[in-house]
């Protein structure tokens, strides 16, 4: 077995696989902070974690088991989702979330 040394898996964010319905989701920071029609700015802090969070889909596990049955999750990499929550993670620096598929709300096309 190849050791692999701490420093290699904190440089390259695709060493991480979410196991089983897991998908691993970077929150797009962006879509928390809302502009009103006549130029407004809300800040981030008014909405803090009310509602739902948007954010980019970085890897995802293989699925679950049903009947013996491989299901596999239903999202790729890239694929901008809604989700309700998740374990907020932090890797090299960086905030993300592991949520399982059933607390995503929606795939924005």
């Amino acid at each position: 077995m190849k050791k692999i040394k701490a420093n290699e898996i904190k440089n390259n964010i695709s060493n991480i696989v979410p196991l089983g319905e897991r998908i691993l989701i970077r929150e797009d920071l962006n879509s928390k902070e809302k502009k009103t029609a006549s130029g407004i700015i809300i800040p981030i802090t008014v909405n803090d974690d009310k509602g739902s969070k948007r954010g980019e889909v970085v890897a995802v596990g293989t699925g679950h088991y049903e009947h013996g049955q491989l299901i596999p999750i239903s999202v790729k990499v890239h694929d901008d989702v809604l989700f309700q929550w998740g374990d907020k993670v932090s890797i090299n620096g960086e905030e993300f979330y592991i949520v399982k598929e059933s607390e995503l709300l929606a795939i924005i096309k």
